[in-house]
C-alpha cells in the first residue's frame, strides 16, 4: 500500500529517561510518525469516516507517550504505535521517530532517538 498519513514535529513534554534528574524535570521529544492506511475510499467520498483523523492521531499517540515514564524511548515510541494500532483498524502499520534534543549526552548533536515500525501483521523494522 502506498498511501499514508503523517504527522511531523508533534513536541510533547515527558520524563522519559535512564537518569534521574529525567524523571524528575522532564524534557521536550519530538515525534514524527506515518501509518499506512487505504485512503482510495476516503479520496472518493471526501468522508472523514473513510480516514483516520490527524487530530485523534495526535490525541492518541500523545496519550500513550505522556501517560507513563519510560526509561527508554524505545519503549515510548512501542506504546505509541501499539496504541495506534489497537485504536484505529483502518491502521495497517506505523513508523514511528522519537527525537530527544536535549538527551544528557556530553556532545554536541541536533538530536537523538529511535525510529520503530510495527505493522498488524507484526513484523518490526
Amino acid at each position: 500500500m502506498s498511501d499514508a498519513i503523517f504527522v511531523n514535529g508533534l513536541v510533547l513534554h515527558a520524563y522519559h529517561g535512564v537518569m534521574p534528574h529525567e524523571a524528575k524535570v522532564g524534557q521536550p521529544f519530538r515525534l514524527d510518525f506515518e501509518v499506512d492506511v487505504d485512503l482510495a475510499e476516503a479520496s472518493r467520498t471526501d468522508k472523514l469516516k473513510s480516514s483516520v483523523s490527524y487530530e485523534m492521531l495526535m490525541k492518541t499517540a500523545s496519550e500513550a507517550f505522556c501517560t507513563r515514564r519510560y526509561r527508554l524511548v524505545e519503549a515510548a515510541a512501542g506504546a505509541v504505535a501499539e496504541a495506534v494500532l489497537d485504536t484505529y483498524p483502518r491502521v495497517q502499520s506505523i513508523r514511528v521517530t522519537v527525537r530527544k534534543p536535549h538527551a544528557p549526552i556530553a556532545a554536541t548533536f541536533d538530536d537523538v532517538g529511535v525510529t520503530i515500525t510495527r505493522s498488524r501483521e507484526g513484523s518490526r523494522g
